[in-house]
């Protein structure tokens, strides 16, 4: 579905007493509470000043009442923040029922009023990470020790308070004593002498080391805002900077695409400095400009941290893993279709009429729901070939025959754009491959496809087909915006452009450019990268005789 009027409808209507108020309070706070976290715009803030407005006709009482409701969805960190910086029962209520994962309370914590940051540090699921950023800020766990708890040798305390006939004086006592026993606890940690033995495990747990985080840069490439967490060890940092003592070292490809205002697509960095920030780092960033001027202000984007790569299973059990993932697709399949069919019911009127707008919608779910399908099938293949399940066919078919009509095929998207493939084939214009025709054409359109429908307007990529040896060998120029990659990310899979005339799938041009290396490698082929350009090698159909002649002597080719 590509769009929800929700909130426009909610918007629209007014509150025209105290019930209508409550209503409409309440249904701001699910649809509020629900919106992704990257959501945004002027209608999510006409929304939130809208449940401003709403909150003072509303007894404090009665919002928080709504808040500990048990249908209460409070997942979006703007809302948390706003609810839990007003009356301190409603934010107490928030932070209660709020269903944020520990990053987002990471984040979110140091920008709350100290009694609902108080309150978020009293939440079960808060883990040691958090309690090392609550002790940086200064905060402790409320309350004093109980009665029940071990207290340190002492020497008696004079008594202080007189033991009246029927008075409580021996528990006021103890409190005196108690409170004591607190201040002595914290006296090191204020003057800075030392840390009781809380505070010291606490300062020997691993640092945070956070996973991604935003930021902008000025004209000259220098970060001027980021994320609160990571502001104070990012900001003045230059993303290409000549200096070799800088802390970010980063490729040529990224100064290149900032002297030009370009976008920054999956560039990578190395950022040397405290734990939390040292490492490898991912880079996306598009340029932003004055709209009065037209002048270029600098980049804006996320930084996100690359992981360490998993090194490859054994055979068994990757095979094991196969199975698995072959049994998940098949759950995952099952209300896929499902929900195919019931939209396709409403978009064909099966069971009676059915209003324009909903036909129209059920079609986009439909839609959605097959290009879904597709991607399923996609990664069962995947795991079948890797797996050693599938074998593609060795029946036989000419390779130059289905280059030829898979860049015929292509120049309808191709051409209005001004690029295309420049194919040059061997004078025999025949390659005789030990492949079927469906899985040759198969992977050869896959290779095709993905690399015209990276490859930008007016981009030319050579493609070239030869016979060497018992091999018929492919060679693809990659264009740009996949050359520039690392061998790592040129095969990673990511979440593809559904609005491309020419898609490579919803998990990107690498997942393609993979499963094309698992379809030649099942063939008895290999499909790599060699500087800016992929070399696919199939055995040849003749590859017996062709090895029979080089024995008996005849090399005139070599």
């Amino acid at each position: 579905m590509h769009f929800d009027d929700r909130l426009a409808t909610v918007l629209r209507s007014r509150s025209s007493g105290a019930t209508m108020a409550r209503i409409q309070y309440r249904q701001l706070l699910d649809l509020l509470g629900t919106l992704p976290v990257e959501a945004e715009g002027a209608q999510v803030d006409a929304a939130c000043d809208r449940l401003g407005e709403l909150a003072g006709a509303i007894p404090v009482a009665d919002r928080a009442t709504m808040l500990r409701e048990p249908g209460m969805r409070l997942r979006n960190p703007r809302l948390v923040a706003l609810l839990a910086g007003g009356e301190p029962a409603v934010a107490a209520a928030t932070i209660a029922a709020a269903q944020l994962g520990e990053e987002e309370w990471l984040d979110l914590a140091p920008a709350l009023p100290p009694g609902a940051r108080a309150l978020v540090g009293q939440r079960r699921d808060m883990g040691p990470r958090a309690a090392a950023l609550f002790a940086r800020l200064g905060m402790v766990p409320p309350g004093l020790p109980g009665l029940g708890e071990a207290q340190p040798a002492r020497e008696p305390a004079p008594q202080t308070v007189p033991r009246a006939a029927g008075s409580n004086a021996a528990d006021i006592g103890e409190i005196v004593q108690r409170i004591e026993d607190f201040r002595k606890k914290r006296e090191p940690v204020e003057a800075g002498e030392g840390s009781p033995p809380q505070s010291a495990s606490a300062a020997e747990r691993a640092p945070i080391r956070l996973k991604a985080f935003d930021f902008a840069t000025d004209a000259e490439g220098c970060i001027v805002w980021s994320d609160p967490g990571m502001a104070p060890m990012v900001l003045g940092m230059r993303l290409a900077s000549h200096d070799v003592t800088a802390p970010a070292a980063a490729r040529a490809t990224l100064a290149l695409a900032l002297r030009h205002r370009q976008p920054l697509r999956r560039l990578l960095m190395e950022l040397a400095g405290a734990p939390a920030i040292a490492g490898r780092w991912q880079i996306d960033a598009v340029p932003c400009f004055d709209p009065g001027t037209g002048a270029y202000t600098g980049h804006a984007g996320r930084m996100r941290r690359q992981t360490a790569p998993v090194s490859s299973p054994r055979p068994a059990a990757r095979e094991g893993e196969a199975d698995r993932m072959r049994q998940l697709l098949h759950e995952l399949r099952t209300p896929v279709n499902a929900i195919q069919g019931f939209a396709e019911v409403i978009q064909q009127q099966l069971f009676g009429p059915a209003p324009h707008e909903y036909r129209a919608l059920a079609a986009n779910v439909a839609s959605d729901a097959a290009r879904v399908l597709a991607g399923l099938e996609e990664l069962e293949r995947l795991a079948r070939l890797e797996s050693g399940r599938l074998t593609p066919e060795a029946d036989g078919s000419d390779l130059a025959a289905i280059l030829t009509s898979a860049v015929g095929q292509l120049r309808a998207f191709t051409e209005p754009r001004g690029g295309g493939f420049d194919l040059a084939l061997p004078g025999s214009d025949s390659l005789p491959v030990a492949m079927g025709t469906a899985d040759a054409e198969r992977l050869v359109w896959r290779l095709l496809a993905t690399l015209a429908g990276a490859a930008a307007p007016g981009e030319m990529l050579k493609l070239r087909g030869r016979a060497r040896g018992d091999l018929a060998q492919v060679t693809l120029a990659l264009p740009q915006s996949l050359a520039a990659l690392d061998d790592e990310l040129l095969w990673q899979a990511l979440a593809g452009s559904a609005s491309r005339a020419l898609s490579a799938g919803i998990f990107g041009a690498g997942f393609s450019l993979r499963l094309a290396r698992a379809e030649a490698a099942a063939a008895g082929g290999e499909l790599r990268r060699k500087d800016k350009r992929l070399k696919l090698s199939l055995p040849g159909l003749t590859s017996g005789m062709a090895r029979h002649s080089q024995e008996s002597g005849s090399e005139e080719r070599a």
